[in-house]
C-alpha cells in the first residue's frame, strides 16, 4: 500500500468550510506556519504536514542534489504522495474549497503539485518558489487563484525565474497576482498583507 501519511498537525474547522494546507521551508516543521494559517481564516480546517525527507537533519518535502538541483524522481513521488494526501484529506472533512500556502521547500511541493494536478487547489500562496525547469502545461489550472511572493534579491529563488513560473501559470489562464519585496529569501510585512488580502475571500 503507498504510504500517503505525514506527521502533521491539524485542526478540524466549521463544517462547509475551507480546508488550509500549509508546507514549511527546508528546515521548518509542521508548527512553522500552522498559528498563522489559524489566524488567517479560524473557520478553516488547518493542515499542517511536516516534509518526509531529511537532508542532514532538516526536513524537507523531496530530496536535492545540490541547492536548485532537484532529485526529479523524488519530486515525483512526493508530488503524487501530496496530491493523494490532500484530496484524502479534502473528501475527509467535506472541505468547501481547498487551500494551499508554502513558503521555499514548501512552496516548490505546492507548486509542483499545482503543476501536475491542476484543479486540486483552488487558491495557492506561493512565498518565493523556486522551479527550475520548464513545466508542462496544464489546462486544469484555467481559473485557480495564485499568488507569488518573493524577493527582487533572492539569491536561492531568482526574480527571473519566479518571473518565469508566474508567467507559465499566466499562461495556463490561472489568476496570478505577484508580490515583490526588494529583499532576498526573508518573508517581509508586505508579503503578509498581500496574503491577508488574497485569502481573504475564504474567510
Amino acid at each position: 500500500m503507498t504510504d500517503t501519511s505525514y506527521v502533521h498537525r491539524l485542526k478540524a474547522g466549521a463544517p462547509g468550510k475551507p480546508i488550509f494546507f500549509t508546507f514549511h521551508g527546508t528546515g521548518g516543521d509542521e508548527n512553522q506556519f500552522f498559528d498563522f494559517a489559524a489566524r488567517l481564516l479560524p473557520d478553516a480546517t488547518i493542515v499542517s504536514p511536516r516534509g518526509d525527507v531529511s537532508e542532514y537533519g532538516a526536513a524537507r518535502f523531496f530530496r536535492r542534489t545540490g541547492e536548485g538541483v532537484y532529485d526529479m524522481a523524488d519530486l515525483a513521488r512526493a508530488t503524487e504522495k501530496m496530491a493523494n494526501y490532500v484530496s484524502s484529506l479534502a473528501a475527509e472533512y467535506g472541505a468547501s474549497q481547498v487551500l494551499g500556502l508554502g513558503f521555499s521547500n514548501g512552496a516548490n511541493i505546492l507548486a509542483n503539485v499545482l503543476i501536475e494536478q491542476g484543479d486540486l487547489f483552488d487558491a495557492a500562496v506561493l512565498m518565493h518558489p523556486l522551479i527550475p525547469f520548464q513545466p508542462k502545461d496544464n489546462a486544469r489550472l484555467q481559473g485557480r487563484r495564485v499568488l507569488i511572493t518573493a524577493g527582487e534579491r533572492d539569491p536561492i529563488a531568482p526574480a527571473p525565474v519566479t518571473k518565469a513560473l508566474a508567467d507559465y501559470f499566466a499562461r495556463q489562464e490561472a489568476q496570478v497576482t505577484m508580490e515583490w519585496h526588494a529583499g532576498g529569501h526573508d518573508i517581509r510585512p508586505n508579503e503578509i498583507e498581500a496574503i491577508r488580502t488574497f485569502l481573504a475571500l475564504y474567510a
